[in-house]
């Protein structure tokens, strides 16, 4: 009974996410720091891997600096090895998932007419957007099986619900992941397990995009994080299976 009093004294001082342990992809910077700034103020503890080692170090002393458990592993998301030993890792070290948030993900090549794309671009984006979805998925989804609940996140974009001249390549790879989801969903949703999309317009970020944006008509890094710590924190007999996010001010 006092580990349960405990926990309810932590959820009423803000804490809604004492004791359990969530693994950001792409936790490095951008929008992928700012949900793991987020969800560890709400009492995760907090895994992230990225490829740039001086900024996922940066990243984990930033988390560190504000109180949280933290694992910053190098990991790329396209390679299965990298993501089993950073979901080994993270558990070894923090404990099991009970929060995954899929966030990596690259414009990389993928903006141009199809015509003038080549293969290795094809491959780059949906790779990183689509492909690491899948792999990282499948090695938390058999642990979030036994302990029967879970929750499983991913980052999405209204380019998954839109088509515009030159998105071909990137927009395939977000309606290829709006499917997965809610396939995903589905299939897990007697185990316990919810399964949710967030799919925000343009966010200011270093991500590769369309080109300069207007910062004051565009989301925050912070905006997408607010809406991630929203499905995070939510009652235990739902789940939001998706989340559109649009700027007040229309672009």
């Amino acid at each position: 009974m006092s580990n349960i009093s405990a926990a309810n004294s932590t959820n009423a001082l803000g804490k809604p996410l004492h004791g359990g342990v969530a693994l950001v992809t792409g936790g490095s910077r951008g929008i992928g720091k700012a949900i793991a700034k987020r969800l560890a103020a709400l009492g995760a503890a907090v895994g992230i891997c990225g490829r740039d080692e001086e900024k996922l170090m940066l990243a984990s002393r930033e988390l560190e600096a504000g109180g949280a458990k933290v694992l910053a592993n190098r990991a790329d998301v396209t390679k299965e090895a990298d993501i089993r030993a950073f979901v080994d890792a993270t558990e070894k070290r923090l404990g099991a998932i009970t929060i995954l948030v899929n966030n990596a993900g690259t414009g990389g090549g993928g903006f141009g007419a199809i015509q003038e794309k080549s293969e290795a671009e094809w491959d780059q984006v949906m790779n990183t957007n689509l492909k690491s979805v899948f792999f990282v998925s499948r090695a938390v989804i058999p642990g979030m099986i036994q302990r029967r609940g879970g929750d499983i996140i991913n980052i999405s974009s209204l380019a998954g619900k839109n088509t515009f001249a030159g998105g071909g390549i990137y927009c395939a790879s977000k309606w290829g992941l709006q499917g997965l989801c809610g396939c995903m969903a589905e299939d897990l949703r007697a185990h316990g397990i919810r399964v949710s999309v967030i799919c925000p317009g343009s966010v200011a970020t270093d991500f590769t995009g369309r080109g300069p944006k207007d910062p004051g008509k565009v989301l925050t890094a912070d905006d997408v994080a607010h809406a991630v710590a929203m499905v995070a924190a939510q009652g235990a007999q739902s789940f939001i299976s998706e989340v559109q996010m649009r700027p007040v001010a229309k672009p």
